[in-house]
């Protein structure tokens, strides 16, 4: 067993694999259309000023894809992120294949672990993700229980390890709804910023954000307000992703990482030319 991560250090080279949550679905970038920033790229600009503090270089890529299942986050993702010899990797993956209908988590763990013993072995430091609890989350929560196990698989790898762990489940300001975009499955722009703050004090470091402060109580909905919400919801964003996956496609089928190498960080207010 390894021991666990105890001194703050400064990383010099990040990659992110993942799906879409890592690819940060929906924080859209203010400086690109159709694309989006995240809780990874937000953490990554975190790293940047650590590293220019010390005067030491940083690079970033990200190569999470939505729509992608564990084998593609720990096959070909993890393939390429270590191809580029980063000294940090988060692996956040898992998500999708936890909404099919049965799923081993048995099995989702024995990935996961060989995945994060690869990095290990380089010499990299490993950034998990549990799920957040799914108790508030409607027609989610049924998946409560092997969302459940799959946390505690989660920490079980990081002890084994030495990861560390950005632990979502115990974010109650998550299971707020306000954190989360119209389809219910992916975070908001605050959601995503708590998320980095929360990641970033997962990896020792210091935040000034209480990143875990509810928001403040918002009016109650009217019974005819929740049904026509939900109704709107199961249209717009259910209907179409049961039939593509009636169909074996994937919202991102065709699409490619938004940011395939390791390289300097352009942080938001540098401007084009930096």
């Amino acid at each position: 067993m390894r021991p666990l991560p105890t001194e703050t250090r400064i990383w010099s080279g990040y990659v992110a694999v993942g799906d879409s949550f890592t690819e940060g679905l929906s924080d859209p970038d203010p400086e690109k259309d159709d694309a989006y920033l995240g809780w990874a790229d937000r953490l990554a600009e975190s790293l940047h000023d650590l590293a220019e503090v010390e005067h030491l270089p940083f690079r970033y890529a990200n190569l999470a894809v939505r729509g992608r299942l564990l084998s593609d986050v720990v096959g070909p993702q993890l393939d390429r992120a270590l191809s580029m010899s980063p000294d940090l990797v988060s692996i956040v993956g898992g998500g999708n294949d936890l909404l099919r209908p049965s799923v081993d988590t048995n099995a989702l763990m024995s990935t996961i672990e060989e995945a994060v013993v690869r990095v290990r072995q380089t010499g990299a430091d490993v950034l998990l993700a549990t799920p957040v609890d799914p108790q508030e989350a409607g027609v989610l929560k049924p998946l409560r229980g092997r969302h459940a196990i799959h946390t505690a698989n989660l920490f079980t790898i990081a002890q084994r390890h030495g990861c560390h762990v950005l632990n979502l489940w115990g974010v109650n300001a998550l299971r707020d709804w306000r954190m989360w975009a119209d389809d219910r499955i992916h975070l908001t722009t605050e959601g995503h910023r708590r998320v980095a703050l929360a990641a970033l004090a997962a990896l020792g470091h210091a935040v000034d954000d209480d990143w875990s402060t509810p928001l403040p109580p918002a009016d109650g909905a009217t019974r005819r307000q929740e049904l026509r919400a939900h109704a709107a919801w199961a249209r717009e964003h259910l209907a179409p992703w049961v039939q593509r996956r009636m169909r074996g496609r994937s919202s991102g089928d065709q699409l490619v990482p938004k940011r395939p190498d390791l390289t300097p960080l352009r942080r938001l207010e540098d401007g084009p030319g930096a």
